[in-house]
């Protein structure tokens, strides 16, 4: 067994021109498909080279505790809001995914990068709280909700994450920016719970955001999603495998679905009610231009190499209007994404 210890830039900017090309080379390979769309939200499939109709070399982690092969739990009785405790028994790595979101135990958290625990080893991983009013244990052990924290919230905690990295002060988000953001996207969402949970959202919008699951089903050959509201990009996600898109697609979809959704308010009462966006319609030439004027961007991004926590490498991605992170293990990019700031 092995335990992660803090992050350190021991890559040098010697080698960052060698990650830029990393990351340009794997999104050169990609082509964006006929997009599907749910209310104002798009979906650009992200069609990968052969390659990536491989099987995967690691579970997700849905797979590994639905198997019993993974357990999650509190570091400690006493627990830490910022770090809980992984230990992976299976023969295989296990996939977490940034943003993933895992329920129970004191209080529910969000993953705070992507990490690929080694088979047969324990880790102590990064994690941010997504409900303020709860200090009590529900479970032992976490569970893995069906859904990634919802973008918008997703995108600002990367890019927390990424300066803390870069300032060498470890993995950690800005927690009291988290609960405030979850807070007034509540609000705004008529999704506000006893103990401040982030779930709420999820719960309260259950209805549309799985006629968008539906609605952007995924494509042969697709290994990414490409994601944009009412014409603007959101952002992407892109695997080394299409079998780890088709089984993490509907938690991202329903991540970016609660984004495509705003409090409207009614002219004639005043009350708030929130809704899916109508939004413009925007003709698909556009929005292919524009998608792919976001991938060309991602790739000239500025990266700066960490050691992961777990296997590989952790590149974080910088650049005009962008913020992104990416998991670089021999160098195969197993997980790409990048949010339009």
């Amino acid at each position: 067994m092995s335990s992660e210890v803090g992050p350190t830039l021991s890559r040098g900017s010697q080698n960052n021109g060698g990650m830029q090309n990393l990351i340009a080379q794997t999104l050169s390979a990609v082509t964006l498909g006929a997009p599907a769309s749910c209310e104002a939200l798009t979906m650009f499939p992200l069609l990968g080279p052969s390659a990536a109709e491989a099987p995967p070399a690691y579970f997700t982690l849905d797979e590994a505790l639905a198997h019993g092969l993974t357990d999650i739990t509190e570091i400690s009785e006493q627990g830490s809001v910022p770090a809980l405790s992984v230990v992976n028994k299976a023969d295989k790595p296990v996939l977490i995914l940034d943003g993933e979101e895992l329920l129970g135990a004191k209080q529910n958290r969000v993953v705070n990068l992507t990490i690929l625990v080694p088979a047969h080893a324990a880790l102590t991983i990064p994690v941010s709280c997504v409900e303020a009013g709860r200090w009590r244990a529900r479970s032992r052990s976490f569970a893995a909700a069906p859904r990634t924290q919802y973008s918008s919230g997703r995108m600002k905690r990367m890019t927390q994450v990424t300066e803390s990295i870069r300032r060498s002060a470890g993995r950690q988000s800005d927690q009291a920016e988290v609960w405030a953001d979850i807070a007034q996207m509540s609000a705004r969402l008529d999704a506000e719970s006893s103990t401040g949970a982030m779930e709420e959202m999820f719960t309260r919008h259950h209805d549309f955001t799985e006629r968008c699951v539906e609605a952007l089903a995924p494509v042969p050959g697709q290994a990414g999603a490409l994601f944009l509201v009412d014409g603007r990009v959101v952002g992407f996600d892109l695997f080394d495998s299409t079998a780890t898109l088709r089984r993490l697609l509907p938690k991202l979809v329903r991540s970016v679905a609660v984004d495509a959704i705003e409090v409207q308010t009614s002219s004639d009462s005043g009350d708030p009610t929130p809704g899916p966006r109508k939004g413009r319609r925007v003709s698909d030439s556009l929005l292919l231009k524009v998608a792919e004027g976001f991938l060309q961007s991602t790739s000239g991004s500025d990266v700066h190499v960490a050691d992961a926590v777990g296997m590989g490498r952790d590149l974080r991605l910088t650049g005009l209007k962008i913020s992104g992170a990416a998991l670089d293990v021999n160098a195969t990019l197993v997980h790409l994404s990048a949010f339009h700031l």
